[in-house]
């Protein structure tokens, strides 16, 4: 009881609860909720701190910012502010406010990457048929999920894509560029139970088996070792949960591995069946999406114990 009295402690207040309804739209800095609240950062700090010891905020460091948002279990929060009129005029305005820094966040993201010249939607740069790839893929989910990691998700269209189905959607991606993009895509979408985190995919820093689907599109082709990847991306799974992995298949295509930086030429059916096996997965029949480069779906079930591989029977 005493944990949860904490927390509608916590929350039985102005500016406290209007921060816990502008995070439910998504991820904000201390200088954006500055921006938005119209008040001053040692004020919201003290407030930001109540609420992360109280468990209804996580604080994320990233770079020389640190971005707030819901935890994955914040089924009091959302219920406290299911209770909040829509009419209200102090949220109406931060809603409004929170807009705006999205707009920004994402006009600044994207002029960042025409300067550089980055191809960061490559599936399109490609040419392939996103429509499709995207079909595929809703059809190989099922129709309710509940906490879904997308490992190098970046600009965050398979978060948007699957959030509707989700309970909560993670999106893991190595560069900062790519999240900006991803929160912007978030926050002007008003996606509330989505969020992003910067991450290594062969190091996540998330729990054994919290999740219970798993989505790698266009990312393997750029790993030095994607067994460890998969292994990686398994160990997020609970027992029964789903991998699916969205790649090219075997082409001669060099200049991808030049230009774009790809470390392998597409996959086929037998790479991925031995990979997923020894992370523990039950490869199921694939999905193939024709185009430019025939793309292809691979789903995978985890299973509730690992593979036994000859090397590991030696081993054991």
């Amino acid at each position: 009881m005493e944990p949860m009295l904490a927390q509608l402690r916590a929350a039985a207040e102005p500016t406290r609860l209007r921060l816990l309804a502008l995070c439910a739209r998504g991820a904000f800095c201390v200088t954006e909720m500055c921006a938005i609240l119209g008040q001053s950062q040692p004020r919201l700090s003290r407030h930001l701190k109540l609420l992360v010891e109280a468990g209804l905020l996580e604080r994320l460091p990233e770079g020389a910012n640190v971005y707030f948002q819901l935890p994955p279990e914040a089924s009091l929060v959302r219920q406290i502010l299911a209770r909040l009129p829509e009419d209200d005029a102090t949220i109406a305005a931060d809603r409004r406010a929170s807009a705006r820094i999205a707009a920004e966040r994402a006009r600044i993201a994207s002029e960042s990457f025409r300067r550089e010249g980055a191809d960061w939607d490559e599936i399109r740069a490609l040419g392939l048929p996103v429509a499709a790839i995207e079909a595929a893929l809703l059809e190989l989910l099922p129709p309710r999920l509940g906490r879904v990691a997308d490992i190098g998700t970046g600009t965050g269209r398979l978060l948007e894509l699957m959030a509707p189905r989700a309970e909560a959607v993670l999106g893991l991606d190595a560069s900062r560029e790519m999240l900006a993009l991803a929160r912007a895509r978030l926050g002007e979408r008003g996606i509330g139970n989505a969020s992003v985190r910067l991450a290594d995919m062969y190091r996540l820093p998330l729990p054994d088996a919290g999740f219970d689907a798993v989505t790698l599109q266009m990312v393997l082709h750029y790993a030095e070792d994607p067994a460890a990847a998969l292994a990686e991306a398994a160990r997020l799974l609970r027992p029964e949960g789903l991998l699916v992995i969205i790649d090219l298949t075997p082409h001669e295509r060099a200049d991808l591995l030049t230009r774009q930086a790809h470390r392998w030429p597409g996959f086929d059916d037998a790479a991925l069946a031995g990979w997923l096996g020894a992370a523990g997965c039950a490869p199921l029949p694939a999905l193939e999406v024709a185009g430019p480069i025939p793309v292809r779906l691979w789903p995978a079930q985890r299973l509730a114990a690992p593979v036994l591989t000859p090397e590991t029977v030696l081993n054991f």
